[in-house]
């Protein structure tokens, strides 16, 4: 059971003055949902176990075993996390880095993983001149050149539109039309798809084909079997997911994840996870 406790409240990462500090926070001491808040740092969370959903910038971002959610300086954002969830937090000071000025999910090799929490056994006033201080800067460097992912799911601060998005992000397998969504929030079937292209800019079914292929990215990237993933989504088979899939980026998932790894600098093209292919 998640503690009681916010996780904001455990520090201050803008009281901090080096170019970049790092905690490590375990879920079940915290509340699993962190209400909107801003640094004035910019934020890299990393999952190290469990699942995690940031909305920033009228978006969701889904943070998979192998990826981070990059939030720049000043930019409210929302973190909700399984009860189970390790999460790894890197605090950037303004232009220490040259890093994304918008949200994005970025590629994490192993060694920034690594660097990022080694980081988190320092104090937060380490000496400019000591081993945490060259650990910080190397750690931005391998940072700054980390490629930018595609987890993100396009949401609004509409209410009706955060209500489905909310549904579908917890129950991904929910095949529900427009039709029943608007008698759901109690509107016309039309005004439901004029408001969901407005607000998102897709229709609803491309906008749901999206947010399956960010579920099944995080999934694929955490290990699952496509077999899995599949049910998990609702798909009446493994060829009908895969297909979905090669259609919407271009490569099997065995295919695109090779891709990936090989994006990665320093990396070496390996073998796919188990149950991908």
């Amino acid at each position: 059971m998640s503690g009681s406790r916010s996780a904001v409240s455990v520090f201050d990462p803008d009281l901090a003055d080096r170019p970049a500090v790092a905690r490590l926070l375990d879920f079940a001491d915290y509340e699993a949902e962190v209400p909107v808040h801003v640094h004035r740092r910019g934020q890299l969370i990393l999952a190290l176990h469990g699942a995690v959903t940031c909305t920033a910038d009228d978006e969701i971002w889904i943070v998979p075993p192998d990826c981070g959610v990059w939030i720049p300086g000043g930019m409210p954002h929302s973190v909700r996390t399984t009860a189970n969830a390790r999460l790894s937090y890197l605090f950037v000071e303004p232009g220490a880095a040259n890093l994304p000025e918008l949200c994005c999910t970025l590629s994490i090799s192993p060694l920034v993983r690594e660097l990022v929490n080694r980081l988190t056994g320092e104090v937060l006033d380490y000496p400019p001149d000591s081993h945490a201080a060259r650990l910080a800067r190397v750690t931005l460097d391998e940072l700054a050149a980390m490629p930018r992912e595609h987890f993100n799911l396009p949401i609004s601060n509409d209410p009706k539109i955060r209500a489905i998005a909310d549904a579908l992000t917890l129950e991904p397998s929910d095949r529900s039309t427009l039709a029943d969504w608007a008698r759901r929030v109690a509107m016309s079937e039309r005004s439901l798809a004029r408001l969901m292209l407005r607000e998102t800019g897709l229709t609803f079914g491309r906008w749901r084909q999206q947010l399956h292929l960010v579920v099944a990215l995080r999934e694929l990237a955490g290990g699952a079997a496509v077999q899995t993933v599949a049910d998990t989504l609702g798909y009446e088979s493994v060829n009908a997911f895969i297909t979905m899939f090669k259609k919407a980026l271009g490569s099997t998932p065995a295919q695109y994840f090779t891709q990936r790894r090989a994006r990665l600098p320093g990396s070496r093209t390996g073998k796919s996870k188990p149950g991908v292919r």
